[in-house]
């Protein structure tokens, strides 16, 4: 019996563009490196044109993703929670990789687990927390409610591999949105892990699309791209935020600025990533 050493394979994380899972098209990457410096996996890094190509998907995916009913959308998220928590011990051994503990680890896997349940539960209840019959003084029935805002681009918190990412996607998808997310430099491991928990999980192609890469290279691409709708920044750098404001100014999209932390559990996230359409429909004529 042959006693030679084995070399081990070292896996490469690829982007998530439409459901499936690219190479970059520039064929870039980065090392990842864990404890005394050990390489962990090599990381594509998302240029410009996969950025382009995720928006195209989200676009595409957007109006089926929204005409969704939110029941189903409800169960959807529910059954990413499922995956996610079917493959918890994957998800542990990665974050312990990036430098958790085993306590931590595990904290974080379980706080991803209930946030989805927690939006999922949101699902078909957030449209009348945030809807309003209004008085008018016409003989109109006046009524607002929240309706899907479009093709999100997020860039997620980068000190949280997990839970931070989780808790952009979740309420940017149970919105109705399509999403682009930046997901963090430095703890990449679960975002394509995440990526494969959400592909087997009922979500459609399109609806949520994440790149690795960096955040100098690609969120002034985040902010001037003309059909994404709304940008949400997780950053503590308040030239991130100033440069985020600045380039999206040209065609008015909107920035929701949050700290480099994962977003807690709120409604009022749903809501940051909606439009409020007023009807009016003539009455007593």
């Amino acid at each position: 019996m042959s006693t030679k050493k084995r070399l081990a394979v070292s896996k490469t994380y690829k982007l998530y563009l439409g459901g499936k899972f690219p190479r970059t098209e520039s064929g870039r990457y980065y090392e990842l490196k864990g404890r005394k410096d050990t390489l962990l996996a090599n990381v594509s890094r998302a240029s410009r044109k996969d950025f382009r190509n995720a928006v195209v998907a989200a676009r595409k995916a957007w109006s089926g993703w929204a005409a969704t009913t939110a029941c189903l959308r409800g169960q959807i998220l529910y059954r990413v929670a499922e995956m996610l928590e079917g493959r918890a011990g994957q998800f542990e051994e990665e974050l312990r990789a990036q430098g958790a503990t085993p306590v931590a680890a595990r904290k974080e896997v379980t706080a991803s687990v209930d946030l989805f349940v927690h939006y999922a539960g949101w699902s078909d209840k957030y449209q009348s927390l945030f809807s309003s019959v209004n008085p008018v003084a016409t003989p109109h029935f006046n009524f607002s409610m929240p309706e899907s805002t479009g093709v999100v681009a997020a860039v997620a918190p980068e000190g949280s591999g997990l839970l931070g990412l989780s808790s952009v996607v979740a309420p940017i998808l149970v919105g109705g949105n399509t999403s682009v997310i930046l997901a963090s430099h430095a703890r990449p491991l679960c975002a394509i892990t995440l990526a494969e928990v959400l592909n087997s999980s009922d979500v459609p192609g399109g609806t949520v699309n994440i790149l690795t890469g960096l955040r100098d290279e690609l969120l002034p691409q985040f902010a001037e791209h003309m059909d994404v709708n709304a940008l949400l920044v997780c950053s503590d750098e308040a030239g991130e935020t100033r440069l985020a404001q600045e380039r999206a100014a040209e065609n008015v999209k909107r920035v929701i600025p949050h700290a480099d932390a994962p977003l807690a559990e709120s409604p009022y996230h749903i809501l940051d990533l909606q439009e409020i359409k007023t009807t009016w429909h003539p009455v007593g004529v």
